[in-house]
């Protein structure tokens, strides 16, 4: 796996009252990340970019809600979520790095 490559698989955050509630209560963080990474790759990546230890790492497929656009039929795209424990005294504060 490449650094460059790394830098690609987390997408973004998801922030939310479920991600806010499981990282309050399990040490969880909740990331989009690109559909083809792995649960190694999600991992390497955080270590690398937050500078922190990870103890597990989930990821399930999100299907895409199937919308109307005017009368046109469409369909959002497919994404993938990874839930990311971190170890003990390891922490990600997103708020914090935005002030």
């Amino acid at each position: 796996m490449s650094e460059e490559r790394l830098f690609q698989v987390l997408v973004a955050p998801v922030i939310s009252e479920k991600s806010t509630r499981l990282g309050d209560k399990h040490r969880q963080v909740v990331f989009k990340v690109i559909p083809t990474a792995t649960k190694s790759e999600v991992k390497r990546a955080v270590e690398l970019a937050f500078d922190v230890e990870v103890q597990s790492v989930q990821v399930c497929n999100m299907r895409g809600k199937v919308k109307r656009f005017g009368r046109t039929p469409g369909a959002r795209s497919n994404w993938k979520k990874a839930y990311v424990r971190l170890k003990e005294g390891h922490d990600i504060d997103f708020a914090s790095a935005y002030t």
